[in-house]
């Protein structure tokens, strides 16, 4: 079984952070590790408080991970410091790790910053770089590029200054604010477009951390990256078409939307 890690922070609700990442890697039938950033208490409407852990404790997490599972394809989620990050920067350098997806949670689509200049400083020098393909939304892809994104002219050059400076490969995500499900892979100098269907459906919490996790999961089972970016797509649509309607605000997708077996009954 091939096998993969989740470095991000904790979602008592279940819908997002390590949860979501878990859910979705165990249905891409990939052995799910975590290492925790951050416990936070959270519903579907928002979140009350956060918990980061120490350098020292995720440095731990990470070396007991590596020394004995060695996972096939990292996913990097939410980590707000820049001690934290340059943990995991260290330690994925030193066990030589591959696969690694960035899913550079900076800014909420809303636009909101959700770490400080700091970290995102610590973030573009060491880990980035490091990155196999970066995963940005629109807000997130405007602080990486300084580029002011409105078009999909605009998510281009976006992909491309992001791309070319760090040397990685960008997933660039339409949603919302371009009014459309179009995502963007900017690769080796090249572009490909993958259009996605919009769905009705408002309970959209943790489609960023579902997103990377599947392609983190295909990566880890040898798929070429357009193609675990294309499966991780039909995935994400088959789980918000599932129509999931839990909590009172922007509640969770149907990871499991696909699993049927004797269990579920």
């Amino acid at each position: 079984m091939k096998t993969a890690l989740t470095i991000a922070g904790s979602d008592s609700s279940g819908g997002a952070g390590i949860q979501a990442d878990i859910k979705t890697m165990t249905v891409h039938g990939v052995y799910a590790m975590s290492a925790i950033t951050a416990l936070t208490a959270q519903n579907t409407m928002g979140v009350t408080g956060i918990m980061e852990v120490t350098p020292d404790f995720l440095k731990e997490q990470l070396d007991d991970i590596f020394t004995d599972i060695f996972p096939d394809a990292v996913k990097i989620g939410m980590v707000s410091s820049g001690a934290l990050i340059r943990v995991i920067a260290d330690r994925l350098s030193f066990y030589k790790a591959k696969n690694i997806v960035v899913d550079p949670v900076m800014a909420a689509t809303s636009g909101a910053r959700l770490i400080d200049e700091e970290a995102i400083g610590v973030l573009k020098e060491a880990l980035l770089p490091m990155a196999a393909v970066l995963t940005p939304n629109i807000p997130e892809a405007r602080i990486l590029s300084g580029v002011e994104i409105a078009s999909p002219a605009d998510m281009e050059r976006a992909a491309r200054i992001i791309g070319d400076t760090y040397g990685c490969a960008v997933l660039c995500k339409g949603g919302h604010q371009l009014n459309d499900a179009n995502d963007l892979l900017y690769k080796a100098g090249s572009f490909r477009w993958f259009e996605g269907r919009r769905i009705a459906n408002p309970n959209t919490h943790g489609t960023g951390c579902t997103l990377s996790s599947a392609i983190a999961s295909n990566l880890a089972k040898g798929l070429d990256l357009e193609e675990a970016v294309r499966q991780a797509k039909v995935y994400l649509s088959g789980a918000l078409e599932a129509m999931l309607d839990l909590g009172r605000g922007s509640g969770p997708m149907n990871h499991a939307f696909a699993v049927k077996g004797e269990y579920e009954k």
